[in-house]
């Protein structure tokens, strides 16, 4: 007897093969990722195509043959139609499809995975995001969904001696877009009161003074490492061999610190200088390349 499977499901990947067919990949609630084969579906006359496509939350149903699972039905949830129409979001989950396909090959439920696929497709539709946060949307999932897959990057303190690390000048974000010399003018530290001193402090550990740490701000990335590294450390692993890390400023360890604490309310009011941008994209595909397992 042929079994058939129900389960809410999100497709980030599309192949389609032989004439008429594809294979979708998705991510689904109950099973985790799946590659289900979608027979004749790029038919015009076939029944399952208003159903599922790329970047669609649909209901799917599949039968589970000797070889593969073949769908039978499927009926859309979300077509996160706001992607289609704006290309730099279209990028973007593009990208987080990318990793989704690289980093999960097995079929193994995970809820979590499931629950931020979920949140970020809503956040990425919404019409009242701007563009310029996009691009923090897709670095929010990548650390995330790295962190819930078991790659864990230790940001809090350093990875190798595991002193606290306590990146200085807490306030030297701009959430509103002031200019520098304006914060500078009014006395250097602005902070946004709409982000409060207490969210702040859970965040980053405000109250922690220098002393209790030997990192005051000479800050590396290391892959290899597992995370960020004092200055101390960085030096003494200069000798060891080529240089390991990537050296960062304060701005990156705050904003790993609100990446991992899942914070978006605070990522959103952010505003983060190009260096620092480059910066963030740059480690973020030193860990890609490191941890990928394709």
């Amino acid at each position: 007897m042929t079994l058939k499977y129900k389960t809410k499901a999100f497709v980030f990947r599309k192949n389609n093969i032989n004439e008429s067919d594809r294979v979708f990949s998705v991510f689904s609630d109950d099973f985790g990722r799946l590659d289900i084969f979608a027979k004749a579906i790029r038919k015009n006359a076939s029944k399952l195509r208003s159903g599922i496509d790329i970047f669609f939350m649909s209901e799917i149903e599949f039968i589970q043959g000797r070889n593969k699972k073949t769908l039978t039905d499927a009926v859309v949830i979300d077509k996160f139609n706001n992607l289609y129409q704006d290309l730099e979001k279209f990028k973007i989950a593009s990208r987080i499809g990318e990793i989704l396909d690289n980093f999960i090959k097995g079929e193994e439920k995970d809820e979590d995975i499931f629950n931020l696929i979920n949140e970020i497709f809503y956040k990425l539709n919404d019409q009242d995001l701007k563009i310029k946060k996009d691009a923090l949307i897709y670095y929010y999932f990548l650390w995330n969904a790295l962190s819930l897959l078991g790659y864990h990057l230790e940001v809090q303190k350093c990875a190798s001696c595991h002193e606290k690390l306590n990146p200085y000048n807490i306030y030297n974000f701009c959430p509103t877009g002031q200019p520098v010399a304006s914060q500078q003018a009014s006395g250097g530290n602005y902070i946004n009161p709409a982000i409060s001193l207490r969210s702040l402090e859970a965040t980053f550990n405000l109250r922690e003074t220098a002393q209790e740490s030997q990192s005051d701000g000479d800050f590396y990335f290391s892959s290899k490492e597992g995370g960020i590294i004092c200055g101390n450390c960085a030096n003494i692993k200069k000798t060891e061999g080529p240089e390991p890390c990537r050296r960062i400023n304060s701005d990156i360890v705050k904003i790993l610190r609100i990446i991992l604490s899942k914070d978006w309310q605070t990522m959103s009011k952010l505003k983060i200088e190009p260096y620092s941008k480059r910066l963030l994209e740059d480690i973020s595909e030193n860990v890609i390349h490191t941890f990928c397992p394709s």
